[in-house]
């Protein structure tokens, strides 16, 4: 039996269990059984997390298993599920990308809004690939992950079904990457669907959405202040001299326990 709480920031859905609880689980496995949404409870990643006085530290592993440096929904998750029951407003949360600070801004019901800093952005450029049968123009750079943005209409069902794991496994990216589709559709405003490494379509994706701000910023006439609007709802995007900064909201929305091995 394994202790474990869940919780999303737009639909993108994380499961959370301390890192104590598995010191001799086998985790790959356990992140493909509790992360199926079929025969497990669901999810788009499980994180792992080590509480400590300024917050906590964390692992991520995606649906399929396969290890993230960091997910800004992931983050917001956790912060919400660390300040749900304190009107402490700051922690800061250790990942393989480096510590993420985030402050609380606002708390309505079980909604937790967080401003956080995400780093600044790296290795921005532009590089054209073929994936999926055509030559694209993408914006690749990282934000303590691998992303892949292309910019321009959004593409049909069809077209981003064939072009999301194409670009994700890419030979370009020997370790697969994140992709965002974008659309500029204002200097204030940006439109993506999101195909994320190791899951698929996600619902709303937070480096995802720093990622699409940065490049429509960079290279698609956005502005460096900006709305990121994603299926599953609408974040805000600043970059800015020091670091991206990310607002939006978690929530915490079950707990419970595990009750299969995992195997």
């Amino acid at each position: 039996m394994l202790r474990f709480a869940k919780a999303h920031a737009y639909g993108n859905d994380f499961l959370y269990v301390e890192k104590s609880l598995v010191q001799n689980v086998a985790l790959v496995p356990l992140a493909r059984a509790m992360c199926d949404r079929h025969t497990g409870i669901g999810a788009d990643g499980l994180i792992l997390y080590a509480p400590s006085p300024e917050g906590a530290s964390m692992t991520l592993l995606n649906a399929d298993g396969s290890p993230a440096e960091v997910s800004g929904n992931g983050l917001r998750g956790l912060a919400a599920l660390l300040l749900r029951n304190t009107d402490r407003a700051d922690v800061t949360i250790g990942t393989a990308a480096g510590d993420k600070r985030l402050s609380r801004i606002e708390r309505r019901g079980s909604r937790h809004t967080f401003r956080a800093a995400m780093g600044a952005p790296s290795d921005v450029r532009q590089v054209s690939l073929m994936a999926g049968g055509e030559t694209l123009s993408t914006v690749i750079l990282g934000m303590g992950n691998p992303q892949c943005v292309v910019l321009g209409p959004l593409p049909d069902e069809a077209r981003f079904r064939r072009l999301g794991p194409a670009l994700e496994h890419h030979s370009k990216f020997p370790e697969g990457t994140n992709v965002e589709f974008a659309m500029v559709e204002s200097p204030e405003r940006v439109r993506i669907l999101i195909w994320e490494r190791g899951c698929g379509p996600t619902l709303s994706s937070g480096t995802g959405s720093c990622a699409a701000a940065v490049a429509a910023a960079a290279f698609g006439g956005a502005s460096r202040e900006v709305e990121i609007v994603a299926p599953g709802g609408s974040q805000r995007v600043e970059w800015l001299a020091d670091s991206v900064y990310l607002t939006g909201w978690a929530e915490v929305v079950c707990e419970g326990d595990w009750l299969a091995d995992g195997d």
